[in-house]
């Protein structure tokens, strides 16, 4: 037995083949999730609200003179008025997608209904589905080039089945000014390491979209008396003799991580939402969908990212 507060040598690694295996038994459950959830948020999701070169209606306005759109005169004989018929802008888009595959993403509490891993694929796979709808252009890091597909989902559903070791971090500097991005994790890295990690998208005029997922356990910290903690990154453990004594402290470095994470954000014009496991996943794409119709977000392509860094405390990757 551990004395209290001891940190014991790393444990073996987690198999990374039966991680793999794991994560492609539960893609295709997960996509029919993801396609249950979209259904109930479609109806709010729309193109790009613009005007522009396409085929659907977008709205009638009023004639100006050396106006080059063509007259509607049926609905100009209505009143005194010569309306021109506009049509809505639907050039595609390009979004990348990702969720994070690393260790401590499969953790899920007694409080919630799924892992963290779980929920964010779903919303990486949920997004997926919406964007390929509206004839955006969708990818993902390391794993696939941009492309468009009414079947987008579950193009990156067999890919990701079929994918081996998958980095915890991957290589983002591809991305290009104007394209998004939507990332799902749990962002439990010091928060210097994350922007540094997305440092490149800021310096690129890449819009980025954060959706933290958390574990309600992980907010709360629900532990008291005599727990031992492991790490998932490393296996390293630590034995706490009293866990609540750890209580204060721990909330406050968890939220301090989120709040300075969720400000950097804001100064680049990007978003930041936080979902939580035991809640519903739909809840971050009305969000999310808000988010990315939104004009503007590229306020970071003038300058670095990172700047305004401020130390933070790191809550942790630990699970009990």
């Amino acid at each position: 037995m551990a004395r209290i507060g001891e940190v014991q040598a790393p444990a073996a690694t987690r198999d990374a083949l039966a991680r793999g295996r794991l994560r492609a038994s539960l893609v295709p459950d997960l996509l029919v999730e993801a396609r249950r959830i979209v259904n109930t948020v479609i109806a709010g999701w729309h193109g790009r609200r613009k005007r522009g070169i396409g085929e659907n209606f977008w709205q009638f306005r009023p004639y100006v003179e050396g106006d080059s759109s063509r007259i509607d005169w049926r609905r100009s004989a209505r009143d005194d008025h010569t309306y021109v018929r506009d049509r809505e802008w639907e050039a595609a888009h390009t979004v990348w997608l990702w969720a994070d595959p690393s260790p401590s993403m499969l953790y899920k509490s007694t409080g919630a209904s799924v892992s963290k891993q779980s929920r964010a694929l779903v919303l990486a796979l949920a997004m997926a589905e919406l964007l390929s709808r509206s004839g955006e252009r969708i990818a993902w890091p390391g794993l696939t080039d941009p492309f468009t597909a009414r079947n987008g989902a579950e193009r990156i559903a067999a890919q990701l089945m079929h994918a081996g070791e998958l980095p915890a971090k991957p290589d983002l500097s591809d991305i290009r000014r104007f394209c998004d991005i939507v990332i799902a994790s749990d962002f439990l890295d010091p928060v210097e390491e994350t922007m540094g990690w997305l440092d490149v998208l800021a310096r690129h005029g890449v819009r980025a979209h954060l959706i933290e997922v958390a574990d309600p356990a992980e907010e709360t910290f629900p532990y008291a008396g005599r727990t031992e903690f492991t790490d998932p990154e490393t296996g390293d453990k630590l034995t706490a003799g009293r866990a609540e004594m750890l209580g204060d402290e721990y909330r406050l470095l968890y939220t301090a991580r989120r709040h300075e994470l969720a400000a950097w954000c804001k100064r680049l014009g990007w978003s930041f939402t936080v979902n939580h496991t035991d809640r519903l996943a739909s809840d971050a794409l009305v969000r999310l969908h808000m988010a990315m119709t939104a004009d503007g977000g590229y306020a970071g392509l003038a300058g670095s990212g990172r700047a305004g860094l401020t130390g933070s405390g790191h809550a942790g990757k630990v699970s009990a």
